[in-house]
């Protein structure tokens, strides 16, 4: 029991051990009978004065009157001592076990008093006082025998009582103790649902803030350069200014669609994760996005060496895209005039590999406000999948990111 208390300081919190062990709590701050406490410690009292009477009833007719006068007086103090057994167990006990042995009226105290500190208390304490208690027994008996009883019967029945009081309390206490450890483990395990679920939700707004920053780069790229391209260009053709126009246009009206999107996907939670999967571009987007390009006036080569591109996992595919989405945005801002070159390779079973390249800027870059994390982003993105990513210049002085995600063999079909 000693080692069981210890173990349960580290597992249960202090206002647990409070309930318990209410010389624990802080100095000043005793905790509050409760109702059932008063309904508990009233029936102690009255058990106690039951005992006490029944023995001054026997011990005023058979004993001399002085000491039966003193027994009872000390009897009835015992009595009234009982209410103190919440706060005071051991000092409780061990008065009493003293006093129990020079006055028989104060059986029923002793018996209250053990029964707290088996309840309150850990096993020492139990050992100590209520082994003083049981050795009192026989010399208690033997200068004061029963006349009802024999020797050997008084004692036997004495410490058959004391012992079957105090396991009570032990059992009552470890009854106690595995309930509050249930209630702690529950709480506890409630505690780390709730944990997991917030790491849960703080990794998908992760998601959606990184899908947030790859479809709106490539969005407001177009309107910074196109927007560039017109404050430093004001003599520019009517043509050219119109075409800027309207991809500026398209592109602040494509933006707003995407943003719309996946806003929705977050307002709608986890009910629209499938949706939102499906909205979300894969590996067929590609030419799409390279038209798109095309028409933005950026010079483009898309070369498809995929054995089957239909077999390319979603997540697979996705991140190709977008990792295709990102070069090309920063081929757009950092080479502008220059051809940039997509490749794709790969078969089942050799893995997925994306190459951008293009050679330097025949035109002096237009100045485009960026953050710089869209290369890092990658490489994340990449890696999470099991993939890897490559970027640096070229030897012609070009810039080239190459990415290589798995692709394992095709599972057999039925």
């Amino acid at each position: 029991m000693a080692r069981g208390a210890g173990l349960r300081r580290w597992m249960l919190p202090s206002a647990v051990l409070h309930g318990l062990d209410p010389d624990s709590a802080p100095a000043g701050r005793r905790p509050r009978r409760t109702a059932r406490d008063w309904v508990v410690d009233s029936c102690c009292f009255l058990l106690a004065v039951l005992l006490f009477l029944a023995t001054a009833t026997v011990l005023l007719r058979r004993a001399p009157q002085t000491l039966a006068v003193a027994d009872v007086l000390l009897g009835a103090l015992s009595c009234g001592a009982v209410w103190l057994r919440r706060r005071r167990p051991v000092g409780l006990a061990a008065a009493m076990v003293v006093v129990g042995f020079v006055s028989s009226t104060a059986g029923g105290a002793v018996m209250v008093a053990l029964f707290t500190l088996a309840v309150h208390r850990a096993f020492r304490y139990v050992a100590w006082i209520g082994g003083a208690d049981l050795a009192l027994v026989p010399v208690y008996y033997w200068l004061r025998p029963d006349p009802d009883l024999p020797y050997l019967g008084s004692v036997v029945f004495a410490v058959l009582l004391a012992v079957s009081v105090i396991g009570w309390g032990m059992f009552v206490r470890s009854k106690r103790l595995l309930m509050l450890s249930l209630r702690e483990r529950a709480r506890r395990a409630e505690t780390e649902a709730r944990l997991r679920a917030e790491q849960a939700q703080r990794l998908a707004r992760e998601a959606i803030a990184r899908e947030m920053h790859d479809v709106l780069a490539h969005r407001l790229t177009l309107l910074s350069v196109h927007a560039g391209a017109l404050e430093f260009r004001p003599d520019a053709p009517r043509e050219e200014v119109a075409r800027a126009a309207g991809v500026i246009r398209e592109s602040a009206h494509e933006a707003l669609q995407d943003l719309r999107e996946i806003i929705g996907v977050l307002r709608a939670g986890e009910a629209d994760d499938a949706a939102g999967e499906r909205r979300r571009p894969t590996l067929a987007a590609l030419d799409a996005l390279v038209s798109e390009c095309r028409e933005a006036g950026m010079k483009v080569t898309l070369e498809h060496r995929v054995a089957d591109p239909a077999a390319v996992p979603a997540s697979v595919g996705r991140t190709a895209y977008r990792i295709a989405q990102e070069a090309l945005t920063n081929a757009r801002k950092h080479a502008p005039g220059a051809e940039v070159a997509l490749l794709l390779t790969g078969a089942p079973g050799e893995g997925l590999t994306v190459t951008v390249t293009n050679p330097p800027p025949t035109t002096e870059p237009t100045p485009v406000p960026g953050s710089g994390q869209g290369l890092i982003g990658l490489t994340e993105r990449a890696t999470l999948t099991g993939g890897r990513l490559e970027h640096g210049d070229t030897a012609d002085g070009g810039f080239e990111v190459r990415a290589w995600l798995p692709w394992g063999e095709p599972g057999p079909t039925a």
